[in-house]
Protein backbone atom coordinates (compact mmCIF):
# COMPACT_ATOMS: atom_id res chain seq x y z
CA UNK A 1 0.00 0.00 0.00
CA UNK A 2 1.20 3.62 -1.00
CA UNK A 3 3.25 5.42 1.57
CA UNK A 4 0.52 8.41 1.36
CA UNK A 5 -2.81 6.22 1.50
CA UNK A 6 -1.05 4.55 5.03
CA UNK A 7 -0.86 8.57 6.45
CA UNK A 8 -3.86 9.46 5.24
CA UNK A 9 -3.13 11.58 2.83
CA UNK A 10 -4.25 12.06 -1.20
CA UNK A 11 -1.54 11.42 -3.91
CA UNK A 12 -1.66 14.57 -5.88
CA UNK A 13 -0.51 13.94 -9.64
CA UNK A 14 0.61 15.89 -11.86
CA UNK A 15 0.90 15.85 -15.68
CA UNK A 16 3.67 17.94 -17.44
CA UNK A 17 2.54 18.45 -21.14
CA UNK A 18 5.79 19.11 -23.38
CA UNK A 19 5.63 21.29 -26.24
CA UNK A 20 8.77 22.82 -27.85
CA UNK A 21 10.69 22.29 -24.78
CA UNK A 22 11.86 18.93 -25.27
CA UNK A 23 14.03 18.44 -22.85
CA UNK A 24 14.35 17.02 -19.07
CA UNK A 25 16.33 19.82 -17.97
CA UNK A 26 16.14 23.38 -17.09
CA UNK A 27 12.26 23.86 -17.15
CA UNK A 28 9.96 25.75 -15.22
CA UNK A 29 7.38 23.16 -16.02
CA UNK A 30 9.04 20.14 -14.93
CA UNK A 31 10.60 22.22 -11.63
CA UNK A 32 6.89 23.43 -10.37
CA UNK A 33 5.21 20.30 -11.00
CA UNK A 34 8.17 18.48 -8.94
CA UNK A 35 7.31 21.18 -6.39
CA UNK A 36 3.66 21.09 -6.03
CA UNK A 37 3.18 16.94 -6.96
CA UNK A 38 3.93 13.90 -5.46
CA UNK A 39 4.18 12.19 -8.96
CA UNK A 40 4.36 13.55 -12.26
CA UNK A 41 3.86 12.09 -15.80
CA UNK A 42 4.94 13.41 -19.00
CA UNK A 43 2.58 13.63 -22.19
CA UNK A 44 3.60 14.72 -25.62
CA UNK A 45 0.65 15.20 -28.31
CA UNK A 46 1.35 14.72 -32.01
CA UNK A 47 -1.03 17.44 -32.67
CA UNK A 48 -3.19 16.57 -36.01
CA UNK A 49 -4.20 20.25 -36.39
CA UNK A 50 -0.50 20.86 -37.03
CA UNK A 51 0.62 17.31 -39.30
CA UNK A 52 -2.78 17.44 -41.04
CA UNK A 53 -1.86 20.56 -43.48
CA UNK A 54 1.89 19.48 -44.16
CA UNK A 55 0.54 15.86 -45.09
CA UNK A 56 -2.05 17.79 -47.20
CA UNK A 57 0.82 19.64 -48.80
CA UNK A 58 2.53 16.36 -49.20
CA UNK A 59 5.21 16.75 -47.07
CA UNK A 60 5.56 12.96 -46.00
CA UNK A 61 9.75 13.34 -44.90
CA UNK A 62 8.76 16.52 -43.02
CA UNK A 63 12.12 16.78 -41.19
CA UNK A 64 10.77 18.94 -38.38
CA UNK A 65 8.55 16.00 -37.72
CA UNK A 66 11.57 13.61 -37.97
CA UNK A 67 13.41 15.96 -35.30
CA UNK A 68 10.75 15.91 -33.09
CA UNK A 69 10.22 12.22 -33.11
CA UNK A 70 13.26 11.13 -32.48
CA UNK A 71 13.58 13.96 -29.74
CA UNK A 72 10.79 12.52 -27.44
CA UNK A 73 12.21 9.07 -28.63
CA UNK A 74 15.20 10.10 -26.54
CA UNK A 75 13.29 11.61 -23.48
CA UNK A 76 11.45 8.52 -23.75
CA UNK A 77 14.63 6.72 -22.86
CA UNK A 78 15.91 8.80 -20.63
CA UNK A 79 13.31 8.63 -18.65
CA UNK A 80 13.68 5.11 -18.66
CA UNK A 81 16.71 5.05 -17.79
CA UNK A 82 15.39 6.78 -14.37
CA UNK A 83 12.41 4.93 -13.59
CA UNK A 84 11.78 1.68 -15.68
CA UNK A 85 8.35 1.87 -15.13
CA UNK A 86 8.38 5.75 -16.43
CA UNK A 87 8.09 7.13 -20.43
CA UNK A 88 6.47 9.75 -22.07
CA UNK A 89 3.07 9.24 -22.67
CA UNK A 90 2.80 9.84 -26.57
CA UNK A 91 -0.42 10.83 -28.46
CA UNK A 92 -1.67 11.51 -31.94
CA UNK A 93 -4.66 13.35 -32.45
CA UNK A 94 -6.01 16.93 -31.18
CA UNK A 95 -4.56 18.39 -27.79
CA UNK A 96 -6.98 20.22 -26.76
CA UNK A 97 -9.38 16.90 -26.80
CA UNK A 98 -6.70 14.58 -25.38
CA UNK A 99 -5.10 16.59 -23.17
CA UNK A 100 -8.46 16.97 -20.90
CA UNK A 101 -8.96 13.28 -21.97
CA UNK A 102 -5.72 11.97 -20.17
CA UNK A 103 -5.96 14.79 -16.85
CA UNK A 104 -9.54 12.50 -16.27
CA UNK A 105 -8.02 9.16 -16.86
CA UNK A 106 -5.57 9.70 -14.76
CA UNK A 107 -7.19 11.64 -12.43
CA UNK A 108 -5.42 14.84 -12.59
CA UNK A 109 -6.00 18.45 -11.56
CA UNK A 110 -2.77 20.10 -12.16
CA UNK A 111 -1.88 20.21 -16.25
CA UNK A 112 2.09 21.85 -16.35
CA UNK A 113 3.32 23.45 -19.55
CA UNK A 114 5.48 26.24 -20.85
CA UNK A 115 4.58 29.03 -22.55
CA UNK A 116 4.11 28.89 -26.35
CA UNK A 117 3.77 32.71 -27.72
CA UNK A 118 2.11 32.40 -31.10
CA UNK A 119 -1.76 33.46 -31.75
CA UNK A 120 -2.62 29.75 -33.05
CA UNK A 121 -0.85 28.28 -29.65
CA UNK A 122 -2.48 30.82 -27.26
CA UNK A 123 -5.81 29.60 -28.84
CA UNK A 124 -5.22 25.66 -28.70
CA UNK A 125 -4.20 26.66 -24.82
CA UNK A 126 -7.20 28.61 -23.88
CA UNK A 127 -9.29 25.51 -25.53
CA UNK A 128 -7.23 22.81 -23.31
CA UNK A 129 -7.84 25.17 -19.97
CA UNK A 130 -11.71 25.33 -20.97
CA UNK A 131 -12.25 21.91 -21.02
CA UNK A 132 -10.01 21.04 -18.54
CA UNK A 133 -12.38 23.43 -16.11
CA UNK A 134 -15.27 21.01 -17.01
CA UNK A 135 -13.44 18.18 -14.95
CA UNK A 136 -12.09 20.82 -12.42
CA UNK A 137 -8.46 20.74 -13.97
CA UNK A 138 -6.74 23.52 -14.45
CA UNK A 139 -3.64 24.30 -17.42
CA UNK A 140 -0.49 26.26 -15.58
CA UNK A 141 1.86 27.62 -18.03
CA UNK A 142 4.86 29.49 -17.28
CA UNK A 143 7.72 31.99 -19.36
CA UNK A 144 10.40 29.61 -20.31
CA UNK A 145 10.90 29.81 -23.90
CA UNK A 146 12.25 33.50 -23.67
CA UNK A 147 14.30 35.63 -21.19
CA UNK A 148 11.65 38.22 -21.39
CA UNK A 149 8.73 38.15 -22.59
CA UNK A 150 5.54 40.19 -23.66
CA UNK A 151 5.47 43.23 -21.38
CA UNK A 152 9.07 42.72 -19.25
CA UNK A 153 10.99 45.23 -21.30
CA UNK A 154 8.95 48.58 -21.74
CA UNK A 155 10.09 52.18 -22.85
CA UNK A 156 10.46 54.73 -19.97
CA UNK A 157 6.62 55.74 -21.06
CA UNK A 158 5.82 52.16 -20.20
CA UNK A 159 5.45 51.24 -24.45
CA UNK A 160 6.13 48.68 -26.26
CA UNK A 161 9.45 48.92 -28.13
CA UNK A 162 9.76 48.86 -32.20
CA UNK A 163 13.12 49.65 -32.43
CA UNK A 164 15.78 46.94 -31.56
CA UNK A 165 18.74 48.78 -30.20
CA UNK A 166 16.97 50.79 -27.78
CA UNK A 167 15.20 47.64 -26.52
CA UNK A 168 18.44 45.51 -26.77
CA UNK A 169 19.80 48.70 -24.28
CA UNK A 170 17.08 48.02 -21.88
CA UNK A 171 17.28 44.36 -21.53
CA UNK A 172 20.74 44.50 -21.09
CA UNK A 173 20.53 46.85 -18.35
CA UNK A 174 18.02 44.89 -16.90
CA UNK A 175 19.20 41.05 -16.83
CA UNK A 176 20.26 39.64 -13.97
CA UNK A 177 21.88 36.33 -12.96
CA UNK A 178 18.49 35.30 -11.33
CA UNK A 179 16.96 35.60 -15.19
CA UNK A 180 19.75 33.21 -16.14
CA UNK A 181 19.89 30.68 -13.28
CA UNK A 182 18.59 27.14 -14.52
CA UNK A 183 15.68 25.63 -13.15
CA UNK A 184 16.89 22.40 -11.48
CA UNK A 185 14.63 19.06 -12.58
CA UNK A 186 15.45 15.31 -11.86
CA UNK A 187 18.64 15.65 -10.37
CA UNK A 188 18.41 13.54 -7.06
CA UNK A 189 16.73 10.87 -5.94
CA UNK A 190 13.61 12.74 -4.25
CA UNK A 191 12.74 14.04 -7.88
CA UNK A 192 13.24 10.93 -9.40
CA UNK A 193 11.09 9.24 -6.98
CA UNK A 194 8.17 11.56 -8.17
CA UNK A 195 8.18 9.47 -11.45
CA UNK A 196 4.72 7.79 -12.26
CA UNK A 197 4.61 4.56 -13.57
CA UNK A 198 2.49 4.62 -16.50
CA UNK A 199 -0.73 2.26 -17.02
CA UNK A 200 -0.05 -0.45 -19.68
CA UNK A 201 -3.04 1.37 -21.61
CA UNK A 202 -0.69 4.32 -22.36
CA UNK A 203 2.70 3.22 -23.44
CA UNK A 204 1.82 2.85 -26.72
CA UNK A 205 4.59 3.99 -28.94
CA UNK A 206 3.69 5.73 -31.96
CA UNK A 207 5.63 5.70 -35.19
CA UNK A 208 6.11 8.52 -38.01
CA UNK A 209 4.48 5.60 -39.86
CA UNK A 210 1.32 5.43 -37.82
CA UNK A 211 1.04 9.30 -38.33
CA UNK A 212 1.53 8.79 -41.72
CA UNK A 213 4.79 10.14 -42.28
CA UNK A 214 8.28 8.58 -43.33
CA UNK A 215 12.38 9.09 -41.93
CA UNK A 216 13.35 12.27 -43.55
CA UNK A 217 17.13 11.45 -43.06
CA UNK A 218 17.11 14.92 -40.41
CA UNK A 219 19.71 13.58 -38.69
CA UNK A 220 22.35 13.53 -41.60
CA UNK A 221 22.32 17.48 -40.87
CA UNK A 222 21.73 17.86 -37.67
CA UNK A 223 21.36 15.63 -34.55
CA UNK A 224 18.36 15.55 -32.87
CA UNK A 225 17.48 15.72 -28.92
CA UNK A 226 19.04 16.78 -26.02
CA UNK A 227 21.99 14.79 -26.83
CA UNK A 228 22.45 16.68 -30.68
CA UNK A 229 21.83 19.97 -28.44
CA UNK A 230 24.17 19.55 -26.08
CA UNK A 231 27.26 18.19 -28.70
CA UNK A 232 26.21 21.28 -30.48
CA UNK A 233 26.67 23.53 -28.33
CA UNK A 234 29.72 22.22 -27.16
CA UNK A 235 31.40 22.50 -30.89
CA UNK A 236 30.05 26.15 -30.70
CA UNK A 237 31.78 27.13 -27.54
CA UNK A 238 35.31 27.67 -28.80
CA UNK A 239 33.79 28.90 -32.05
CA UNK A 240 31.61 31.77 -30.22
CA UNK A 241 34.69 34.63 -29.75
CA UNK A 242 34.92 34.66 -33.35
CA UNK A 243 31.26 34.50 -34.02
CA UNK A 244 31.29 38.50 -34.97
CA UNK A 245 33.86 37.98 -37.76
CA UNK A 246 32.98 34.42 -39.08
CA UNK A 247 28.87 34.59 -39.04
CA UNK A 248 28.45 36.22 -42.54
CA UNK A 249 30.50 33.80 -45.00
CA UNK A 250 28.46 30.90 -45.86
CA UNK A 251 31.39 28.69 -46.67
CA UNK A 252 32.89 28.96 -43.63
CA UNK A 253 31.72 26.91 -40.24
CA UNK A 254 30.99 30.45 -38.62
CA UNK A 255 27.14 30.06 -36.92
CA UNK A 256 25.89 27.76 -33.95
CA UNK A 257 24.01 25.67 -35.91
CA UNK A 258 21.73 25.89 -32.89
CA UNK A 259 18.38 27.30 -34.24
CA UNK A 260 16.50 24.09 -34.88
CA UNK A 261 17.41 23.40 -30.96
CA UNK A 262 16.21 26.55 -29.67
CA UNK A 263 12.66 26.44 -31.33
CA UNK A 264 11.88 23.11 -29.99
CA UNK A 265 13.43 23.28 -26.45
CA UNK A 266 15.85 20.48 -26.82
CA UNK A 267 18.04 23.14 -25.02
CA UNK A 268 17.37 25.81 -22.80
CA UNK A 269 17.58 29.56 -23.50
CA UNK A 270 18.51 30.57 -20.53
CA UNK A 271 21.81 28.29 -20.50
CA UNK A 272 22.99 29.98 -23.78
CA UNK A 273 22.36 33.62 -22.82
CA UNK A 274 24.38 32.71 -19.63
CA UNK A 275 26.87 31.31 -21.19
CA UNK A 276 27.12 34.38 -24.11
CA UNK A 277 26.59 37.12 -21.05
CA UNK A 278 29.54 35.90 -19.06
CA UNK A 279 31.95 35.69 -22.49
CA UNK A 280 30.30 39.55 -23.21
CA UNK A 281 31.12 40.66 -19.59
CA UNK A 282 34.56 39.34 -19.94
CA UNK A 283 35.04 41.16 -23.24
CA UNK A 284 34.59 38.63 -25.85
CA UNK A 285 33.10 40.57 -29.14
CA UNK A 286 32.14 37.69 -30.55
CA UNK A 287 29.87 36.29 -27.37
CA UNK A 288 28.67 39.99 -27.65
CA UNK A 289 27.39 39.70 -31.09
CA UNK A 290 26.01 36.20 -30.67
CA UNK A 291 23.98 37.84 -27.16
CA UNK A 292 22.74 40.35 -29.32
CA UNK A 293 20.72 37.57 -31.96
CA UNK A 294 19.33 36.16 -28.68
CA UNK A 295 18.37 39.05 -27.78
CA UNK A 296 16.66 39.53 -31.31
CA UNK A 297 15.03 36.17 -30.92
CA UNK A 298 13.25 37.71 -27.62
CA UNK A 299 12.72 40.97 -29.72
CA UNK A 300 10.44 39.22 -31.95
CA UNK A 301 8.75 37.04 -29.35
CA UNK A 302 7.86 40.31 -27.67
CA UNK A 303 6.39 42.08 -31.27
CA UNK A 304 4.41 39.03 -31.82
CA UNK A 305 2.83 38.92 -28.57
CA UNK A 306 1.92 42.53 -28.50
CA UNK A 307 0.58 42.85 -32.40
CA UNK A 308 -1.03 39.68 -32.88
CA UNK A 309 -2.34 41.00 -36.06
CA UNK A 310 0.91 40.48 -37.81
CA UNK A 311 -0.09 36.31 -37.51
CA UNK A 312 -2.55 37.42 -40.16
CA UNK A 313 -0.76 38.98 -43.14
CA UNK A 314 -0.33 42.11 -41.82
CA UNK A 315 2.10 44.27 -41.91
CA UNK A 316 3.96 46.14 -39.21
CA UNK A 317 3.76 49.30 -40.95
CA UNK A 318 -0.08 49.69 -42.18
CA UNK A 319 0.77 51.85 -45.51
CA UNK A 320 2.70 48.99 -46.96
CA UNK A 321 0.33 47.03 -46.95
CA UNK A 322 -0.97 49.13 -50.32
CA UNK A 323 2.22 48.03 -52.21
CA UNK A 324 1.24 46.88 -55.48
CA UNK A 325 3.48 43.26 -55.75
CA UNK A 326 3.74 42.06 -59.53
CA UNK A 327 0.96 39.55 -59.78
CA UNK A 328 1.30 38.41 -63.33
CA UNK A 329 1.55 34.70 -65.10
CA UNK A 330 5.13 36.03 -65.63
CA UNK A 331 6.12 36.83 -61.98
CA UNK A 332 4.49 33.87 -60.90
CA UNK A 333 7.14 31.98 -63.01
CA UNK A 334 10.02 33.71 -61.54
CA UNK A 335 8.46 32.86 -57.95
CA UNK A 336 9.08 29.30 -58.87
CA UNK A 337 12.52 29.58 -60.00
CA UNK A 338 13.10 31.50 -56.88
CA UNK A 339 11.91 28.52 -55.15
CA UNK A 340 14.19 26.31 -57.15
CA UNK A 341 16.78 27.68 -57.18
CA UNK A 342 17.08 29.06 -60.63
CA UNK A 343 17.41 32.56 -60.93
CA UNK A 344 20.15 33.01 -62.49
CA UNK A 345 21.93 34.89 -59.80
CA UNK A 346 24.39 32.03 -58.41
CA UNK A 347 24.80 33.05 -54.55
CA UNK A 348 20.75 33.35 -54.68
CA UNK A 349 20.25 29.83 -56.05
CA UNK A 350 23.20 28.57 -53.75
CA UNK A 351 20.88 29.44 -50.65
CA UNK A 352 17.62 28.37 -52.12
CA UNK A 353 19.38 25.07 -52.98
CA UNK A 354 20.70 24.83 -49.50
CA UNK A 355 16.99 25.52 -48.01
CA UNK A 356 15.73 22.48 -50.29
CA UNK A 357 18.31 20.20 -50.18
CA UNK A 358 19.24 20.49 -45.94
CA UNK A 359 15.81 22.79 -44.37
CA UNK A 360 18.76 24.98 -43.41
CA UNK A 361 19.70 28.58 -44.89
CA UNK A 362 22.23 30.43 -43.73
CA UNK A 363 21.31 33.70 -41.98
CA UNK A 364 23.62 36.24 -44.01
CA UNK A 365 21.86 34.59 -47.32
CA UNK A 366 18.39 34.64 -45.81
CA UNK A 367 18.72 38.12 -46.02
CA UNK A 368 20.18 37.77 -49.92
CA UNK A 369 17.44 35.98 -50.90
CA UNK A 370 14.45 37.33 -49.34
CA UNK A 371 15.76 40.73 -50.29
CA UNK A 372 16.17 39.48 -53.85
CA UNK A 373 12.57 38.06 -53.49
CA UNK A 374 10.76 41.29 -52.96
CA UNK A 375 12.47 44.05 -54.43
CA UNK A 376 14.83 42.19 -57.69
CA UNK A 377 11.52 40.37 -58.35
CA UNK A 378 8.48 42.62 -56.88
CA UNK A 379 7.11 39.59 -55.30
CA UNK A 380 5.16 40.06 -52.14
CA UNK A 381 7.10 38.98 -48.94
CA UNK A 382 4.33 36.69 -47.48
CA UNK A 383 5.04 34.17 -50.48
CA UNK A 384 8.63 33.69 -49.49
CA UNK A 385 7.44 33.83 -45.88
CA UNK A 386 4.91 30.65 -46.24
CA UNK A 387 7.76 29.27 -48.68
CA UNK A 388 10.62 29.67 -45.53
CA UNK A 389 8.06 28.82 -43.25
CA UNK A 390 7.33 25.72 -45.33
CA UNK A 391 10.75 24.67 -45.63
CA UNK A 392 13.18 25.93 -42.64
CA UNK A 393 14.17 23.25 -39.85
CA UNK A 394 14.19 25.96 -37.56
CA UNK A 395 10.82 27.83 -38.73
CA UNK A 396 9.62 30.42 -35.49
CA UNK A 397 6.96 32.28 -36.86
CA UNK A 398 8.33 35.24 -35.00
CA UNK A 399 11.59 35.09 -36.31
CA UNK A 400 10.51 34.38 -39.71
CA UNK A 401 7.59 36.95 -40.16
CA UNK A 402 10.08 39.32 -38.17
CA UNK A 403 13.04 38.63 -40.87
CA UNK A 404 10.51 39.21 -43.76
CA UNK A 405 8.85 41.85 -43.12
CA UNK A 406 12.60 43.37 -42.63
CA UNK A 407 13.48 42.39 -45.65
CA UNK A 408 10.58 44.31 -47.10
CA UNK A 409 10.72 47.39 -44.99
CA UNK A 410 7.15 46.87 -43.44
CA UNK A 411 8.34 45.40 -40.37
CA UNK A 412 9.51 47.02 -37.57
CA UNK A 413 13.24 48.58 -37.71
CA UNK A 414 13.10 47.08 -40.76
CA UNK A 415 16.06 48.27 -43.63
CA UNK A 416 14.91 51.72 -45.18
CA UNK A 417 12.68 50.88 -48.84
CA UNK A 418 15.96 52.10 -50.70
CA UNK A 419 18.04 50.36 -49.25
CA UNK A 420 18.66 47.16 -51.76
CA UNK A 421 20.78 43.96 -52.08
CA UNK A 422 23.15 44.05 -55.00
CA UNK A 423 23.25 39.96 -54.76
CA UNK A 424 26.32 40.26 -56.97
CA UNK A 425 28.60 42.43 -54.68
CA UNK A 426 26.65 40.17 -51.25
CA UNK A 427 28.45 37.06 -53.34
CA UNK A 428 31.20 39.17 -54.10
CA UNK A 429 31.62 40.05 -50.56
CA UNK A 430 30.53 36.94 -48.17
CA UNK A 431 31.37 33.80 -51.03
CA UNK A 432 34.63 36.03 -52.73
CA UNK A 433 36.17 32.82 -53.70
CA UNK A 434 33.20 31.21 -54.63
CA UNK A 435 33.13 28.09 -52.33
CA UNK A 436 29.66 27.93 -51.22
CA UNK A 437 28.14 28.83 -54.59
CA UNK A 438 30.29 25.60 -56.18
CA UNK A 439 28.69 22.99 -53.45
CA UNK A 440 25.32 24.31 -54.57
CA UNK A 441 25.47 24.91 -57.98
CA UNK A 442 28.33 22.62 -58.84
CA UNK A 443 27.43 23.15 -63.02
CA UNK A 444 29.23 26.85 -61.95
CA UNK A 445 32.10 25.06 -60.24
CA UNK A 446 34.38 25.40 -63.29
CA UNK A 447 34.15 29.01 -63.54
CA UNK A 448 36.87 31.49 -62.04
CA UNK A 449 36.96 32.75 -58.88
CA UNK A 450 36.04 36.54 -60.61
CA UNK A 451 32.79 35.01 -63.33
CA UNK A 452 31.01 32.78 -60.59
CA UNK A 453 29.13 35.42 -59.03
CA UNK A 454 27.46 36.19 -62.06
CA UNK A 455 28.42 34.31 -65.40
CA UNK A 456 26.31 36.17 -67.64
CA UNK A 457 29.10 38.49 -67.84
CA UNK A 458 31.75 35.80 -68.58
CA UNK A 459 33.35 35.67 -71.86
CA UNK A 460 32.42 32.91 -74.24
CA UNK A 461 35.13 31.29 -74.30
CA UNK A 462 35.01 30.95 -70.41
CA UNK A 463 31.60 29.75 -70.34
CA UNK A 464 32.48 27.10 -72.94
CA UNK A 465 35.70 26.04 -71.48
CA UNK A 466 33.55 25.50 -68.12
CA UNK A 467 30.83 23.36 -70.12
CA UNK A 468 28.20 25.95 -69.66
CA UNK A 469 25.32 26.99 -72.15
CA UNK A 470 23.70 30.31 -70.70
CA UNK A 471 19.54 29.45 -70.54
CA UNK A 472 20.56 25.63 -71.04
CA UNK A 473 23.32 24.32 -68.10
CA UNK A 474 22.34 27.23 -66.06
CA UNK A 475 19.86 30.29 -66.44
CA UNK A 476 19.76 33.51 -67.97
CA UNK A 477 19.51 35.85 -65.19
CA UNK A 478 15.33 36.10 -64.66
CA UNK A 479 15.40 40.37 -64.21
CA UNK A 480 18.15 42.90 -64.66
CA UNK A 481 19.19 44.24 -60.89
CA UNK A 482 19.73 47.86 -62.03
CA UNK A 483 16.22 47.94 -63.95
CA UNK A 484 14.52 45.76 -60.99
CA UNK A 485 15.90 48.46 -58.47
CA UNK A 486 14.10 51.49 -59.86
CA UNK A 487 11.04 49.67 -60.16
CA UNK A 488 11.36 48.87 -56.55
CA UNK A 489 12.28 52.08 -55.69
CA UNK A 490 8.75 53.49 -57.88
CA UNK A 491 6.73 50.75 -56.18
CA UNK A 492 7.62 51.90 -52.75
CA UNK A 493 7.77 55.76 -53.63
CA UNK A 494 4.07 55.63 -54.80
CA UNK A 495 2.99 54.16 -51.36
CA UNK A 496 5.12 56.54 -49.22
CA UNK A 497 3.70 59.54 -51.30
CA UNK A 498 0.41 58.17 -50.87
CA UNK A 499 0.88 58.13 -47.25
CA UNK A 500 2.34 61.47 -46.98
CA UNK A 501 -1.05 63.30 -48.50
Amino acid sequence: MSFYFLLGTVMKSGLVWLRRDLRLFDSKAIYTALQECDQIYFCFVFDTNILNPLLEKGFTKDRRVDFIWQSVKELDLELKKMNPHSGIIRLHGDSTKLIPELARTLNIKSVYANEDYEPSAIQRDHSVSTNLRQNESQLHTYKDHVIFGKDEVLTKEGNVYSVFTPYKNNWLKKITDQDLTPFPCLIDKKDIERLAPLPESLCKTITLEDMGFAPSGIETFIKPGMSGASQAFENFVDRMHQYHISRDFPAVKGPSYLSTHLRFGTISIRALARDAHQHMLAGSMGATTWLSELIWRDFYFMILANHPRLANGASFKPDYDKIQWDQSPEAEKKFKAWCNGKTGYPIVDAAMRQLNATGYMHNRLRMVAACFLIKDLGIDWRKGETYFADHLNDFDFSANNGGWQWASSSGCDAQPYFRIFNPITQSQKFDAEGKFIRRYCPELSKLSNRSIHAPWLSGAIELEAAGIRLGIDYPMPAVDHAQARLDTLLRYNVVKSQATN
